[in-house]
């Protein structure tokens, strides 16, 4: 059965499930398969609970017609996501990049949100399984996308604009995460550029950080090799003359203030700075605001109604969020972490104006063998932020410091192995009124702190 007809059959019974356990009347179940699960054992029983059809890729006890066996389960669904994302003409905003990404992809949806109905990624589904089930939630009420793409190893960025199709797009940044999958920050560039070189090669327009030097030359090369003039809306803090959105931090006392313009140097246009209070923690937030003007403004969202959006959007989900408790003000940053989002923490907990403050900094995973080095340069970072306690958890960590003697010399260090060696050392002193950093990879599990500061 060819993907056409697979997908006659989903119009038909327009619900795909991948669990199970959750098996709606009627549905399609598709099985899937993980590191620790295989749903084609699962095929017979997803019948019995109500799917009309299961699709698999392995010979499965049954003998029911309505089984049907593919090569991929998937590359089908994918293939279904692609085929169902074709059904509507209506502009996509593609994202990637290495921070930020969700971040900007709530900042897009909700400036657009002002004037259009917004079909955007929930959560962080975006990998090959999540971008299909997003795609899957296009419906005719929709009057545009935004569709988060994450990778972990080369080629990911290419099959995922491949699924989804993408009419436009940007890549916040490109750092040095995930190398234990990519192998190198070169293979970071090359994969995150996989969404440059989709929407130049259907002559779709970029929304590019003209500050970002390692973005722009990976444009610069790509349009070379092309021989091509793409239509480009840059933005940035940097008074380069092709800049059509401009912006400057005001402040960050703790929340991030900011001010922005449009510019046309063609024509000698600069529209009067508009200034924005906004609930986001951090200065490196600003490059995540100009995005989501940038793409408001190309798509036609009068001045006041982005500045409303950004002004009253709040974070969820441990991304730069500044929670009031009792006892402690935390700034919590505990969903992921790699070198260049730690860095951009520590610099900007480093300038905020307040006291006292105590950093809780969390091991950074998938670093391969630049692992230690990189941790030593969170810990030399910390030395010279000179915060009043710094709190360092993992393993990656204990090693660091131990085969650094400067750690030594700065007594506010602490070292745990774990998060519940934290938790005990948080009940034994109870830290009071001061600004708590909470930053560290996912895997650490710092999201647990919260609750006890």
């Amino acid at each position: 059965m060819d993907i056409k007809e697979l997908y006659k059959l989903y119009q038909q019974h327009p619900c795909i499930t991948t669990d199970s356990r959750n098996c709606p009347q009627g549905s399609i179940f598709l099985a899937l398969k993980g590191a620790t699960f295989n749903g084609n054992q699962f095929a017979e029983a997803a019948l019995q609970k109500g799917c009309a059809y299961a699709i698999v890729d392995e010979a499965v006890a049954s003998d029911s017609d309505r089984i049907i066996r593919v090569d991929d389960c998937l590359q089908t669904f994918k293939d279904l996501a692609r085929e169902h994302r074709r059904q509507f003409d209506m502009p996509m905003v593609g994202i990637t990049g290495t921070n930020g990404k969700t971040t900007t992809k709530e900042l897009i949806r909700a400036v657009l949100s002002e004037c259009y109905s917004v079909m955007a990624t929930e959560g962080n589904f975006n990998n090959d399984v999540g971008v299909p089930k997003t795609l899957f939630r296009l419906d005719d009420m929709a009057d545009i996308a935004v569709v988060e793409m994450g990778a972990s190893h080369p080629g990911d960025i290419k099959t995922l604009v491949e699924t989804a199709e993408p009419t436009c797009g940007l890549i916040t940044n490109v750092g040095r995460a995930h190398l234990l999958g990519f192998g190198s920050f070169e293979g970071v560039c090359k994969t995150k550029g996989e969404l440059y070189d989709f929407l130049l090669g259907h002559d779709c327009p970029l929304f590019v950080n003209r500050d970002n030097e390692h973005l722009m030359q990976m444009l610069r090369q790509r349009i070379t090799d092309r021989n091509t003039q793409p239509d480009i809306y840059y933005y940035g803090q940097s008074d380069s003359e092709d800049i059509l959105i401009r912006g400057e931090v005001v402040s960050c006392a703790p929340f991030l203030k900011f001010r922005w313009r449009e510019q046309d140097h063609d024509t000698g246009y600069q529209s009067e700075w508009m200034e924005v209070q906004t609930h986001l923690i951090g200065a490196y937030n600003l490059d995540n605001m100009l995005a989501a003007i940038t793409v408001g403004y190309v798509n036609n969202i009068p001045f006041e109604q982005i500045n409303h959006a950004l002004s009253n959007y709040v974070p969820t989900n441990n991304r730069s969020q500044l929670t009031e408790t009792e006892h402690n003000h935390l700034i919590v940053d505990a969903y992921n972490a790699n070198p260049t989002s730690m860095k951009a923490a520590i610099d900007n907990f480093r300038l905020m104006e307040v006291k006292p403050k105590m950093a809780i900094i969390g091991q950074m995973g998938e670093l391969g063998d630049v692992s230690q080095e990189e941790h030593r340069k969170v810990v030399r970072m910390l030395e010279e932020a000179r915060f009043d306690k710094v709190w360092l958890v993992g393993a990656e960590f204990q090693k660091a410091v131990s085969e650094m003697s400067s750690a030594g010399e700065y007594p506010c260090f602490r070292v745990f192995a774990s998060t519940e060696e934290v938790k005990a050392a948080i009940a034994e002193q109870q830290p009071q009124q001061y600004y708590i950093l909470i930053k560290g990879s996912n895997s650490v599990k710092l999201y647990e702190l919260p609750a006890l500061l």
